[in-house]
């Protein structure tokens, strides 16, 4: 006879999905996921979270608890990468994009330059910067999803802020 843990993984499941779907492919996506494995990265994601759905209690906490869960997929895919010795390009393609963003040139522009900027970071520095000004994140989400201290969270938010600062600003001084 099923528990009642065990008899709501579904509903649970699907609940997370049709929440968080959207943050976990923009995180594999900004992990290094290529364009044509994201779907199956997406799977993957979401059959641990079913295996570990029981443990996990905490829904305030679904984000940060899926991006760690998205780390470690998108780690064990580019180690197959490197095995397939398949090309990961550093930029996500336009085409997987949501089409009302991209209508305009310059929206196409835009967005192209803040990859550059964003690749301009170290990766320690991209995720945190990523998580808590795109994604929303609070600093303790985010230590806790990247497993780091706080101080070194704040510590990586600040470094990204002003590398992209200064990019902006050699940029602006070169326009002039």
């Amino acid at each position: 006879m099923e528990d009642e843990a065990t008899s709501d993984r579904p509903i649970r499941l699907r609940a997370l999905y049709e929440q968080h779907a959207s943050f976990v492919c923009r995180s594999l996506r900004r992990l290094g996921v290529p364009e044509a494995d994201l779907d199956d990265m997406l799977q993957e994601v979401f059959l641990v979270v079913y295996q570990r759905l029981a443990d996990y209690q905490e829904r305030d906490r679904a984000r940060s608890w899926l991006y760690s869960i998205c780390t470690r997929i998108a780690q064990a895919q580019r180690r197959k990468l490197g095995r397939r010795r398949e090309d990961v390009t550093s930029e996500p393609s336009l085409g997987a994009a949501d089409a009302a963003q991209l209508q305009s040139v310059e929206d196409r522009e835009a967005l192209a330059h803040g990859n550059r900027l964003l690749g301009l970071l170290p990766a320690e520095q991209r995720e945190v910067f990523v998580l808590y000004e795109v994604e929303d994140m609070t600093m303790a989400q985010i230590a806790e999803a990247i497993r780091v201290p706080l101080q070194t969270a704040y510590s990586r938010l600040y470094k990204a802020r002003q590398r992209i600062l200064a990019e902006l600003a050699q940029k602006t001084d070169g326009a002039q």
